[in-house]
């Protein structure tokens, strides 16, 4: 749990608890790291052509945690984890193609 600290700020109120036990990682970064997991699991099966669209895609795709984060941080409104969660979890897609797509891009041009 120590090593988490600098990958989240891992506050009790923004955590999933079970049994009293806080996550090591807040819900929105819960949600990131099981999208990064889940797409890399589902990639196995499905290879996708990384184009221009799929670049759009995954900028679409990290809105919602833009969107719920900074609402959040202006204190325009209080987010709740399961939303946290999933806005996290969207993102960690989004966030995984478009890393994937920079990489290609990148040792493409090297």
């Amino acid at each position: 749990m120590e090593l988490t600290k600098y990958i989240c700020h891992r506050k009790p109120e923004r955590s999933f608890h079970i049994k009293n036990h806080q996550f090591p990682v807040c819900a929105r970064c819960c949600g990131f790291y099981t999208g990064l997991i889940v797409y890399l699991i589902c990639y196995q099966f499905y290879n996708h052509n990384y184009d221009l669209n799929m670049l759009l895609i995954s900028m679409i795709l990290m809105i919602p945690v833009a969107i719920d984060g900074f609402t959040q941080y202006f204190s325009l409104r209080e987010s709740k984890n399961n939303l946290r969660f999933i806005t996290g979890l969207i993102g960690g897609i989004g966030l995984i193609i478009f890393l994937k797509i920079i990489i290609r891009w990148i040792l493409y041009v090297l």
